[in-house]
């Protein structure tokens, strides 16, 4: 089972702390976006592995659009 990682704000990716492959656990940060000059950490909600990051650093995202996809 596949889970969509969401922007929860709208902003700019500042940082992207995971790549395809690597295993995450719950809580890790996987993304920081800036907006309103501070940096917004989203974390993973459950372990697994990064499938597919479909963001790029300084890239400007909208509240709610997939990120990364994180797979079981």
């Amino acid at each position: 089972m596949a889970t969509d990682i969401k922007a929860h704000i709208t902003g700019t990716i500042w940082k992207i702390k995971a790549a395809v492959g690597d295993s995450v656990d719950e809580g890790d940060t996987l993304i920081i976006i800036e907006s309103m000059k501070m940096e917004m950490p989203i974390e993973a909600m459950d372990p697994g592995k990064v499938k597919e990051v479909l963001c790029k650093e300084g890239q400007p995202v909208a509240e709610g659009q997939v990120l990364m996809i994180i797979e079981d």
